[in-house]
């Protein structure tokens, strides 16, 4: 009976000890308005085509988004290009298809259907054009990483001189939102990189803000419906109680008069 008191008595102190190392490696990350939270939350269509600006101009170079299509850009609830933008969008890009009657691979103009074309022919490619490292897809970063769009909002503006003492390798920067400080991506963020064709001010805040919320919406395209659907069921939930409610008053009524 000792024994199991004593062992209780060190699991006790264990999980409270990693409590508070967890607790004091909590980072406080950068905090912003995003229109897609709450339970009437939607996507703001003009950040989100901003942020796919940002992201083919910035991001795409390294960062592949395989499970999105061009056709996507044009659906309800996204950034709601009209047909005619998203055809253009994806005739901008050169696809491999084939073979063709000879046999042979050959390049033509994107069209709706493809899928995202890829920065790299593969997995090694995109290691050897980054230093041994791989850039990771898109498509669901939001939901992969721990802190979701607070986390990719701050990384982004993340970038400063490593403090005195704190050692880097080469290729390797310091990120003060980053897991160990350490990042082998640069900044890739300046005031002024992008030019946005509705005239917005593209300081690095404004980029990080667009380009994140373009991924929220790669990761969840429908949260627009289930937001809506969710608000349905709240309701029809209330008017069910109160009708249940009502009901329940009067046939409980009957039961007193009776008695």
């Amino acid at each position: 009976m000792k024994n199991f008191f004593r062992i209780l008595f060190l699991v006790i102190i264990i999980i409270g000890f990693q409590h508070q190392t967890n607790a004091a490696e909590k980072i406080e990350y950068l905090k912003t308005d995003w229109s897609f939270k709450g339970l009437f939350g939607k996507f703001d269509r003009a950040a989100l085509q901003r942020g796919y600006q940002v992201y083919t101009e910035v991001c795409a170079s390294c960062h592949s988004m395989k499970y999105l299509s061009y056709r996507n850009l044009a659906e309800k609830g996204g950034p709601e290009f009209s047909e005619e933008q998203a055809k253009a969008i994806a005739a901008s890009f050169e696809v491999k298809d084939g073979p063709n009657a000879d046999g042979e691979m050959f390049i033509r103009p994107g069209k709706l259907s493809d899928k995202f074309v890829m920065p790299y022919e593969n997995v090694k490619a995109a290691q050897a054009a980054n230093g041994g490292a791989y850039p990771p897809d898109m498509s669901v970063l939001v939901k992969a990483r721990g802190g979701g769009v607070d986390y990719i909002y701050s990384l982004l503006q993340g970038y400063e001189d490593p403090p005195a003492g704190f050692n880097l390798d080469d290729g390797v920067y310091y990120n003060k939102y980053m897991y160990g400080n350490k990042i082998k991506m640069a900044n890739q963020l300046s005031d002024g990189l992008v030019e946005y064709s509705d005239r917005t001010i593209a300081s690095v805040e404004q980029m990080s803000k667009d380009v994140t919320t373009f991924l929220m919406w790669a990761a969840e395209p429908h949260l627009e419906a289930r937001h809506q659907m969710g608000f349905k069921a709240i309701v029809y939930l209330i008017i069910l109680t109160t009708l249940v409610y009502f009901s329940m008053k009067r046939i409980w009524s009957r039961v007193e008069t009776e008695v």
